[in-house]
C-alpha cells in the first residue's frame, strides 16, 4: 500500500475509489429494492452524451455529464409517469439515445474520435485530475446528504409506492429524487469503473449483502463494506498486476457475491435445521426465513 501512496495519481485514484465504494452501494440498495437495477446502466449511457458535450465545449466532462445525466433521470420519470411507456421501454430509450448522442457529439469535436470515450466507457482512474476529484467529492456529499434527509421516505417508496401514497408521501417528488441521486452516483463512479460497468458496482455489492442479511439497514451497511473492499482491492490489484482498474473492481465484487451466495446457503440450511427442531430458535415463526426483499418484509 505504501507504494501506491508514492504516486500522486494513485493517491487521487484511491480517494475516488473510496468515494465510489461508499456512495454506489447506498443508492444501489434503494434501486434493488425498487426493482430498478438497470437504471444505472440507462443513466450511464446518457452521461456519455454529457461527457461528449463537455469535450465539444471544452468544459469539464464530469460537470456536463452530471447535468445531462440529471436531465435524463428526470426525463425518464416524466416518460414513465405521463405516457403509456413502461419503465423498461423508457430505460431502453435512454440506452440507445445516450450512446448515440455521445458518439454523434464526439464526432463533432475537433481532434477527437470515438477512442476518446474509451476512458469514460471502461474507467481510467489514472487520469483523474484534482478538479475531477473536487467535483466527485461534492457530488458524493450531496448524495449522502439526500439519503440522510430522505432515507426513510425513500425506503417506504421502494417498498410499495401505493403504501407511500396512502401515507401522504410525495411519491412523484421522491421518485424523481431517487432517479437524480442515481444519476449523480453514476457520474461519481464513471471515472473509476466506466459508464458501461458503473451499474455493477451499484448492484453487485447489494446482491451479495442480501445473501447474508435480513434487514434493509444492515444490507446497506454490508453493501457499503463490500463496495469499499471491491474498489480498494480492485484498484490495488490492478496497480500491481497491470490490469484494467474498472474490470478488476467489478470482477472482485462478483467474486465476493459468489462467496456470499455459498455462505448464505450454508447459513440458511443451518438456520432451517435449527428451526425444525422442537422448540428451536425461530420455531413457529415463518417470517424469520422469509426473503427480506419481499414487499412488506424488509425491516428498515
Amino acid at each position: 500500500m505504501t507504494e501506491l501512496l508514492q504516486y500522486e495519481f494513485m493517491r487521487r485514484a484511491l480517494v475516488a475509489a473510496v468515494l465510489v465504494g461508499l456512495v454506489a452501494p447506498i443508492i444501489g440498495t434503494y434501486l434493488v429494492q425498487r426493482r430498478l437495477a438497470l437504471l444505472g446502466d440507462g443513466i450511464g449511457h446518457v452521461a456519455l452524451t454529457g461527457v461528449a458535450l463537455g469535450l465539444l465545449t471544452s468544459t469539464s466532462p464530469v460537470l456536463t455529464a452530471a447535468v445531462v445525466a440529471t436531465a435524463g433521470a428526470v426525463l425518464i420519470e416524466i416518460v414513465r409517469v405521463r405516457t403509456r411507456t413502461s419503465g423498461d421501454v423508457a430505460l431502453a430509450l435512454l440506452f440507445y439515445g445516450g450512446i448515440a448522442g455521445g458518439v454523434l457529439l464526439i464526432g463533432l469535436t475537433p481532434g477527437a474520435s470515438n477512442a476518446t470515450l474509451v476512458s469514460y466507457l471502461f474507467g481510467s482512474v489514472s487520469t483523474v485530475e484534482e478538479a475531477d476529484l473536487w467535483v466527485v467529492g461534492v457530488l458524493a456529499a450531496g448524495v449522502v446528504g439526500v439519503v440522510a434527509v430522505f432515507g426513510r421516505e425513500l425506503f417506504v417508496l421502494c417498498q410499495d409506492e401505493e403504501v407511500a401514497r396512502a401515507h401522504g408521501l410525495p411519491v412523484r417528488f421522491l421518485s424523481v429524487l431517487l432517479a437524480v441521486t442515481a444519476a449523480l452516483t453514476v457520474v461519481i463512479a464513471m471515472r473509476v469503473v466506466g459508464v458501461l460497468m458503473v451499474s455493477a458496482l451499484m448492484i453487485v455489492p447489494v446482491a451479495a449483502a442480501q445473501q447474508l442479511t435480513k434487514s434493509f439497514r444492515v444490507t446497506m451497511l454490508l453493501a457499503v463494506a463490500i463496495g469499499l473492499l471491491s474498489s480498494l482491492g480492485g484498484l490495488s490489484t490492478s496497480f500491481y498486476a497491470d490490469l484494467s482498474p474498472g474490470s478488476t473492481i467489478v470482477l472482485l465484487a462478483l467474486a465476493v457475491y459468489c462467496v456470499a451466495v455459498a455462505a448464505g446457503g450454508v447459513l440458511r440450511r443451518a438456520s432451517g435445521a435449527r428451526t425444525r427442531e422442537p422448540g428451536g430458535p425461530g420455531a413457529g415463526d415463518p417470517a424469520d426465513t422469509m426473503p427480506q426483499t419481499d414487499r412488506g418484509r424488509v425491516k428498515p
